[in-house]
């Protein structure tokens, strides 16, 4: 068992009720992002698709993969399929491409972060997918054809029948109204700490723990807020069409997951939408450090901030807190 995991399963061990979503403890997929997330191409929606037209504009969309495997010291294998969106957003039985697979090194203690990614080459199979899926919903076209990539993961060696799958949603949308642009992956430029109220926050530095030789020190029990801080382009403005032939422009929501290894958070989930009066929800979360008592001695605990726009976007950090009886 890896270090700081035991912390977290002997607080999930006295517990009675349902584990906590935010505390990982086991082989998790705990996000995907798409570079680019979205494709804007220079055709017109109300006429067929000319295939040589479309995939001329198209670029290479590689798609990775942020897991955790806390519990376990051991490889992990991974395959991606490129396919129409089905029933619980996974592949339908049709038009199902093989982008690659692998196996990569333990998540937590590689001695270089693991790269879990897979390319979606413009080709005739993304123009199956595409042309098909147009096919089913003419109307969708205006907003743009979706896809998805689908993974499964499970540990070397493992029987592939308990893998776990997850998906990313991604777009090829037509440039209309004129001035509609690709969506970008949202970027922060830090995660701010802050112990005490009338304490100084402070930048945590981003990466994993086997990483970090001297991350932030905090005690047991303690109460640690944490803020992401935005890059000043993170919340992108963007154009959508009408159903009358108008167009509406919106400013992107932002939204913020949270996830460790142990402890709690007093919101797993922060930001989203505007409220009634224009204005955003915090971003903030509490960092519940566990208790003295579920410690066997300095335990880091990997912290995970994943950031989602509503159009696909998505970007992940790291960070590493060393919290002591």
């Amino acid at each position: 068992m890896k270090p700081g995991v035991a912390a977290g399963l002997a607080l999930l061990a006295d517990c009675t009720t349902f584990e906590d979503e935010d505390v990982v403890i086991d082989l998790r997929v705990l996000a995907m992002a798409a570079t680019p997330p979205e494709q804007v191409v220079a055709i017109d929606p109300m006429m067929p698709i000319n295939p040589s037209a479309l995939l001329a504009q198209l670029v290479p969309t590689e798609v990775c993969s942020l897991i955790a495997d806390p519990a376990f010291d051991r490889r992990v294998r991974f395959r991606y399929r490129v396919c129409m969106i089905g029933e619980g957003k996974r592949c339908d039985d049709d038009l199902i491409t093989v982008l690659g697979s692998g196996v990569v090194e333990d998540p937590e203690t590689a001695s270089q972060p693991t790269r879990m990614c897979a390319s979606v080459a413009p080709n005739g199979n993304l123009l199956a997918i595409l042309s098909e899926t147009i096919m089913d919903d003419p109307l969708a076209s205006l907003a743009g054809a979706e896809y998805i990539v689908e993974l499964a993961v499970g540990g070397e060696g493992d029987d592939p029948a308990a893998d776990t799958f997850a998906s990313k949603t991604l777009r090829v949308a037509p440039k209309f109204p004129v001035g509609r642009e690709a969506n970008l992956n949202p970027t922060l430029d830090s995660v701010d700490a802050l112990l005490e109220k009338d304490g100084a926050a402070i930048p945590l530095a981003f990466g994993r723990c086997v990483e970090q030789a001297q991350p932030l020190v905090i005690p047991a029990n303690a109460r640690l807020r944490l803020t992401p801080i935005e890059a000043a382009s993170a919340r992108e403005p963007y154009i959508v069409p009408t159903l009358d032939g108008r167009s509406m422009m919106f400013t992107e929501s932002l939204t913020y997951q949270w996830l460790s290894t142990a402890g709690g958070f007093s919101a797993g989930s922060t930001g989203g939408t505007r409220d009634p009066f224009g204005n955003f929800p915090e971003l903030f979360t509490e960092y519940r450090a566990p208790n003295a008592s579920d410690l066997a001695g300095p335990t880091d605990v990997q912290v995970w901030i994943i950031q989602r726009d509503e159009r696909n976007g998505a970007t992940w950090y790291e960070v590493c807190l060393r919290v002591v009886p």
